[in-house]
């Protein structure tokens, strides 16, 4: 084997039915073995706040070896991953098929599935993760909602604050009273039957974020797909399980992946694409989902029929070319390429996008946004969080683009937020952006 294993790196099916899956002695011996391959490398040490934090705690013991370290001072480290698996993707070394066999993220998912099962994961963080619930709980109350969720709100963002652990100053998604799924039902773009791609058919997955907090960003897509002559269809079983997974519930995910993928079966044989709307939701569907329930026939064919919004985009400038009316936007664009999208492995599909646009004028960042789902909203974290955005935040403002993109909506927002803490002459941008919502806007959609 080849020191710094230059094959392509691998992943093993996570086996999370086997009873040493949640043997804390295995695990602890586990963590020893790779955080002692990590002590050794440090190579990781600016992704996230898990390495240093890991990295400190081995310098301050007595021997400045893990040996000498407690265990149950290894809890700080795992609650620093947000599972955003650029270190396995972009850094680590000693990934499979390395010897090494190093799976950082997996192994804290394993110890997060541990303290799921012990029963010390807070009831508030749990009921944060209820994604379709919390929705559909707020639709018919979305503009309470948006209010008392503001965080120029001083009123109630305390309270919050100290009831969920949501920290005051996060900016955290509003809600809509009409889903995605309600909008499409009644607005079905016409299909532009005289493009180069007409024939195809895409299965649009609305995701929780974009059916209940942005669905711009679905009727955006949808637009842009019918311009381009792809027949589509709006679809949201439920959540991808990505909130659940954050917290060590890998049972309930591969129950969701099984439901899903039998229910999507028909239309993938039929010929249909499966379209993700934002990253974390495509990862899921792509990579993880079939690492849970690796013998799923349904859940195989889901992974291979399953692409990114802006790789689809893509595949048919590259295949069959794309219906013309695009114009150049004024002001240039920020774009932000998301830590989920640079998992799946597949380039930079939204600077792709995005130069397809006439005189282009992008300022491309690919690093962190310091977010992590929900972990960079609450209130051990936030702090953090704008820390280890501050790069990204600063080149931002100091490109001074009229649009700020980014393919995660939460990595977007929580960027324009950093950069309110930056100094700048030039004006911040009004808001943030999916890459598709600007496509559309280029071709006047």
């Amino acid at each position: 084997m080849a020191e710094g294993s230059l094959e392509a790196p691998t992943r093993h099916p996570i086996p999370w039915q086997d009873p040493d899956f949640y043997d804390e002695a295995k695990l602890d011996e586990e963590m020893r073995r790779i955080f002692d391959i990590c002590h050794g490398c440090r190579r990781c040490f600016n992704l996230c706040d898990s390495f240093p934090r890991l990295f400190d705690l081995i310098d301050a013991s007595e021997s400045e070896e893990l040996d000498t370290v407690a265990s149950a001072d290894f809890k700080p480290v795992v609650d620093a991953c947000t599972l955003c698996d650029l270190c396995f993707m972009t850094k680590c070394p000693y990934v499979p098929p390395h010897e090494f066999n190093l799976d950082f993220p997996h192994l804290m998912l394993r110890y997060r599935a541990v303290e799921l099962k012990k029963g010390e994961v807070p009831w508030t963080a749990r009921q944060l993760t209820e994604t379709d619930r919390n929705g559909a709980l707020a639709r018919p109350v979305a503009g309470l909602c948006n209010w008392a969720s503001d965080n120029q709100n001083r009123l109630t963002r305390p309270l919050m604050e100290k009831a969920l652990g949501v920290h005051r100053d996060a900016k955290l998604p509003v809600y809509q009273s009409r889903t995605l799924t309600d909008l499409a039902a009644s607005d079905v773009p016409q299909t532009n039957r005289g493009a180069p791609a007409f024939g195809r058919k895409a299965l649009l997955y609305a995701t929780c974020f974009s059916n209940f907090n942005s669905p711009s960003i679905g009727i955006a897509a949808r637009k842009v797909l019918a311009h381009n002559g792809v027949e589509t269809e709006v679809v949201y079983p439920s959540c991808c399980g990505m909130p659940q997974l954050e917290h060590g519930d890998v049972a309930r995910v591969a129950e969701t992946a099984r439901k899903v993928a039998a229910e999507l079966r028909p239309k993938i044989d039929a010929g249909w694409t499966v379209i993700g709307l934002v990253p974390s939701c495509v990862l899921m569907l792509k990579f993880e989902w079939p690492l849970l329930v690796p013998d799923d026939d349904n859940v195989k064919a889901l992974s291979a029929a399953t692409r990114d919004i802006d790789q689809y985009v893509i595949d048919i400038a590259r295949t069959e070319g794309l219906a013309e009316g695009l114009k150049p936007l004024d002001g240039g664009v920020v774009l932000h390429i998301a830590c989920h999208a640079r998992a799946q492995n597949i380039g930079q599909k939204s600077t792709e996008l995005l130069k397809l646009i006439p005189d282009a004028d992008l300022k491309v960042i690919e690093r962190c946004s310091g977010h992590g789902g929900s972990w960079g909203v609450m209130k051990d974290n936030f702090e953090v969080a704008l820390k280890i955005g501050k790069p990204v935040a600063r080149q931002a403002r100091e490109a001074g683009k009229t649009y700020l993109a980014s393919g995660c909506p939460l990595a977007a927002d929580h960027i324009r937020q950093g950069m309110e803490r930056v100094d700048g002459e030039a004006p911040l941008p009004e808001a943030s952006h999916h890459p598709i919502e600007l496509f559309a806007q280029a071709y006047g959609l």
